[in-house]
C-alpha cells in the first residue's frame, strides 16, 4: 500500500457502557476529499479526533507513512499533529490577535514556541502566512482583529492557519454547520482549492449531503459508530441517505451546492514533503 494511505483498523472508541465509535477500518490514499457523513451523534468528531490523537482509541490503529501513529508520544506526536491539521466548527482563533497573527500561530513547529510567544516571526514565515490568506481572497484583512470578522471569514482564517502547517492531511469538522448558505459554499470552496492545488489529504465532517455530494469525491457514512457506506457519491441513493440520516434527513437534505469553482492562484506555499 502506498507509504502516504491513511490506513485505518479497527478503530473503537469507548466512553464507558456507551460506544462512539465501532470496528472502523478504511483506506485513504493521498490526496483524496472525504466527506465523513451521519446523522448528530454517528461519530463523526470522535474518528477525526482519534485520527489526529486528541482522543485516544480504546482498540484499533492508525498508520500513516510507515508509523504507527496510535503508538507515537512527545515530540514524534507533536509532528503528526503537524502533518495532521484540524480545523474545528468554532474556528478557535485568538480575536483580540490580528488575522496574521492567527495565521503565524500554523507555524509554530516550524519556528518554535520561544520566537512564537515573543513574535519574531521570520519574513519568510509571514510571507507564508500572507500567500494563505491571499489564497482565500483575505490578504486584505491581514492587520484586522480576528473578532472583527464574520463567521466566514474567521474560518477561511482557520483554513488558511491549518494550511501554514504544510499538513499532509487536513480533518476538518462541522467546518460549515455555523455558518449561512453563502459562506458555507466559500469554506468549501476554500477546502476544495487547498485539495486540488496541493494534493493534500482532506477529511471533512459534513452534516448537509448536497455540500458532500458536491464537493467530495468519496463519502464514509456513519451510522453509530459503524462504517454503513463507503464509496463515489452517486454511489448513494436518495433512499440509502434517507435511511442513514433517519429523521433528521431533511435537516442533511438542503439547496443544492454550487460545487467547487476557485481556482487557486500560486502560491509561496511549498508543497508537502
Amino acid at each position: 500500500m502506498d507509504a502516504a494511505t491513511l490506513e485505518i483498523a479497527g478503530l473503537t472508541r469507548r466512553f464507558g457502557p456507551r460506544t462512539a465509535l465501532e470496528d472502523v477500518t478504511l483506506a485513504i490514499p493521498q490526496g483524496q476529499m472525504v466527506g465523513v457523513i451521519g446523522r448528530s451523534g454517528a461519530g463523526k468528531s470522535t474518528l477525526l479526533r482519534l485520527l489526529n490523537r486528541m482522543a485516544e482509541p480504546t482498540a484499533g490503529t492508525i498508520r500513516f507513512g510507515g508509523r504507527d501513529v496510535t503508538a507515537l508520544r512527545g515530540a514524534a506526536l507533536r509532528r503528526w499533529r503537524r502533518d495532521c491539521a484540524m480545523v474545528f466548527q468554532q474556528f478557535n482563533l485568538v480575536g483580540r490577535l490580528d488575522v496574521l497573527t492567527n495565521v503565524l500561530v500554523g507555524r509554530l513547529n516550524h519556528v518554535g514556541t520561544a520566537r512564537a510567544l515573543l513574535r519574531w516571526w521570520p519574513e519568510l514565515d509571514r510571507a507564508i502566512a500572507l500567500s494563505a490568506l491571499e489564497q482565500f481572497d483575505m490578504g486584505a484583512l491581514a492587520t484586522q482583529r480576528a473578532e472583527s470578522l464574520s463567521g466566514g471569514q474567521q474560518q477561511r482564517v482557520a483554513i488558511a492557519r491549518a494550511l501554514v502547517q504544510e499538513p499532509r492531511i487536513i480533518l476538518a469538522d462541522e467546518p460549515v454547520a455555523s455558518l449561512d448558505p453563502r459562506n458555507a459554499l466559500l469554506v468549501m470552496e476554500a477546502l476544495a482549492a487547498i485539495n486540488r492545488r496541493f494534493g493534500i489529504t482532506v477529511l471533512v465532517n459534513l452534516h448537509s449531503l448536497d455540500l458532500a455530494r458536491s464537493y467530495c469525491e468519496r463519502l464514509v457514512g456513519l451510522a453509530a459508530g459503524r462504517v454503513v457506506f463507503d464509496g463515489p457519491p452517486e454511489a448513494l441513493t436518495d433512499a440509502a441517505a434517507r435511511a442513514l440520516y433517519g429523521m433528521e434527513a431533511a435537516e442533511a437534505f438542503g439547496p443544492a451546492a454550487a460545487g467547487p469553482g476557485i481556482v487557486a492562484p500560486e502560491s509561496l506555499l511549498p508543497h508537502p514533503a
